[in-house]
C-alpha cells in the first residue's frame, strides 16, 4: 500500500460510486492504472464492498441503541447465529469489559427494542443505551494510524 492506494480508498469512502475517470483524475493515473489499483484492492481484500447509506428515520426505525450483553463463552455456538439472523442489529461485537458484546440495534418503537431486549436476556444479563443524537456517522477508516494526526 502506497499513498496513491490510500488516496484511492479515501475517495471511494466517500463516494464509492465515483466513476472511475474521475477517481483516476484525483489521484494523477491513467483510467487504466486507477482500475487496475483498484482490482488489486478488492482482490487483496482491503476493499471488501460497496454499500449505500440510508437514513434509518425514512425507513421508520427512529429508535437506535446500543446494548451491552454479558454472554458466557459456552452460549457464544448459539448466540452468534442467533444475532446474526436479527435483521434489526446493525453492528455486534466482541468486546472486553463487564460485558462481552456490544449490540448496535435500530427499531421502529421503544415497546419493539424492549421485546427484543427481552429475548436477548436468555443469554445473560443486558444495559441498554438509546441514542438521542449522533455526533459521527459511521464511517470507514481510510488513512493509516499514522497519517490521522496530521
Amino acid at each position: 500500500m502506497d499513498a496513491i492506494d490510500y488516496d484511492i480508498l479515501a475517495l471511494l469512502v466517500q463516494n464509492g460510486r465515483m466513476p472511475l475517470k474521475q477517481l483516476a483524475q484525483e489521484v494523477c493515473l491513467s483510467s487504466p492504472a486507477a482500475a487496475a489499483r483498484v482490482a488489486r484492492l478488492e482482490k487483496e481484500g482491503v476493499i471488501t464492498g460497496y454499500h449505500a447509506s440510508v437514513d434509518l428515520q425514512k425507513l421508520d426505525y427512529p429508535v437506535k441503541a446500543f446494548i451491552n450483553l454479558r454472554v458466557r463463552p459456552d452460549q457464544k455456538p448459539e448466540f452468534y447465529p442467533f444475532i446474526e439472523a436479527c435483521p434489526n442489529v446493525l453492528e455486534c461485537c466482541c468486546v472486553t469489559g463487564h460485558y462481552s458484546m456490544l449490540i448496535k440495534v435500530a427499531f421502529p418503537s421503544t415497546q419493539e427494542l424492549d421485546a427484543f431486549i427481552g429475548i436477548l436476556q436468555r443469554f445473560g444479563d443486558t444495559e441498554t443505551q438509546i441514542v438521542f443524537s449522533t455526533a459521527v456517522e459511521p464511517r470507514e477508516l481510510a488513512k493509516p494510524a499514522h497519517e490521522l494526526s496530521n
